[in-house]
């Protein structure tokens, strides 16, 4: 049984480290103006397109009087939501080489480095027992850390952590003095111990998923579901409850088409749930993303299907888009969203989380993965819906697009959680 030892996990610090006793220099970042001036030169380009459609967003949701206004609104938001992570992360990269630093500190038992700009960065701590062979490093001038010039290493467990930007090769005999004095703990030169480098459980937890170790987070879900699992119980009544709409209070082919919409929009907000597991800090901008471009699939794909399906339904109204009446449709469905609801949240908690089936999983995997489910569903519906308008007797054909619908989902369902990986669409 291998010891348990701290963790070396990174922090969000707001404002400055808390000076402690003992040894405390700021290292700025080397200042490559000319990389400054480019970058920023590319996010004014990034940024000139998002205020533009940031004023036509803004105008949209002023006069917000029909569908088609609602529709645009939230294209044009998610859109923007999409599209402004890039200049994001080149205002962030662009702060961080005009007013980027890198605080060490030093005190007994413990050195914490903070990077960052004033007020805001990441810290981390190490313990200083286990740090190895400070050295000064000149990288190549097409290297991933020729940005940083001539700056220092350490060997920590199997990292080597850099530090420092345009260090002079005199300071670091004295760097290493002041944090030996600091942390009463003399810094090692050599190879470390085989139980510095091997992977505790503390390691494995602090991994991501998909670079945890396989063995473990398959046997959690090496057991596929069946007909009889819970969640799959649980996803069948959910489905049966459109079909009692159906039959009991007169719901249309407009109304399912709504709902499955609906459901569409809830397996979107699970899939950015899934996201957040997987990814971690990846998921601050992963996220985003996601939510902008599937926004703006969404917000068409209502359009599109208001149009084909809803107005015709709505004959002899010519105020059928008006918001009030679109928000209606919702109203009359709750019964429906709320089982749906339940019944993803209920898989998410019992099979991607209890099952651990995060593991393997990368998040662009995860982005992609709720499109071919809910483009093939929508296409059997919308082949059932067209079929049903053009037989002029829509109820024997909506009864059999729900009971597809139904057969579909638990198909992809138990196929999703077969134990196995989950092979992309």
């Amino acid at each position: 049984m291998i010891k348990k030892r701290p963790r070396p996990g990174f922090k969000v610090v707001f404002g400055f480290l808390r000076k402690d006793h003992g040894f405390r220099k700021t290292l700025p970042f080397k200042r490559s103006w000319v990389g400054i001036a480019v970058l920023a030169a590319m996010a004014a380009a990034f940024m000139f397109p998002a205020v533009t459609t940031f004023k036509q967003a803004m105008t949209e949701w002023g006069n917000l009087d029909s569908l088609f206004d609602l529709v645009a609104a939230l294209f044009l938001s998610a859109w923007l939501l999409g599209w402004m992570i890039a200049p994001l992360i080149m205002i962030g990269i662009l702060l961080l080489l005009l007013c980027g630093r890198e605080v060490l500190q030093a005190s007994p038992g413990r050195v914490e480095i903070f990077m960052g700009i004033p007020f805001v960065g990441i810290s981390r701590r190490f313990d200083p027992a286990r740090m190895r062979n400070l050295r000064l490093e000149r990288p190549l001038r097409k290297s991933g850390t020729a940005w940083r010039g001539p700056h220092l290493l350490f060997d920590y467990d199997h990292e080597t952590i850099a530090l420092g930007s345009a260090i002079d090769g005199y300071e670091i005999g004295a760097l290493r003095s002041q944090i030996e004095a600091a942390t009463g703990t003399r810094i090692r030169r050599g190879d470390a111990p085989p139980d510095e480098t091997s992977m505790t459980p503390e390691a494995v937890e602090e991994l991501p998923a998909q670079a945890a170790a396989p063995d473990a987070g398959h046997q959690l879900r090496a057991d596929p579901l069946s007909l009889g699992s819970p969640s799959t119980l649980v996803l069948i009544t959910a489905n049966l409850v459109p079909v009692a709409g159906f039959f009991f209070l007169g719901w249309n082919l407009a109304d399912v088409m709504v709902l499955y919409w609906a459901e569409s929009a809830v397996i979107g907000f699970f899939n950015i749930c899934k996201i957040i597991v997987i990814g971690r800090w990846k998921a601050l901008f992963a996220a985003p993303f996601f939510a902008g471009h599937f926004g703006g699939f969404m917000a068409v794909h209502f359009l599109f299907i208001y149009t084909l399906f809803v107005e015709p339904s709505q004959t002899g109204n010519a105020t059928g888009d008006s918001l009030a009446e679109v928000a209606e449709l919702f109203v009359v469905l709750w019964p429906a969203l709320l089982a749906l609801f339940i019944s993803h949240a209920f898989s998410f908690f019992t099979n991607f989380l209890s099952r651990r089936e995060y593991s393997g999983k990368t998040v662009n995997d995860q982005m992609t993965e709720p499109y071919g489910r809910i483009i093939f569903m929508h296409l059997v519906l919308i082949f059932g819906g067209g079929l049903s308008m053009v037989l002029g007797n829509p109820a024997p054909v909506l009864l059999i697009v729900l009971v597809l619908k139904i057969s579909f989902d638990v198909r992809a369902h138990l196929k999703q959680h077969s134990g196995k990986p989950v092979m992309k669409v």
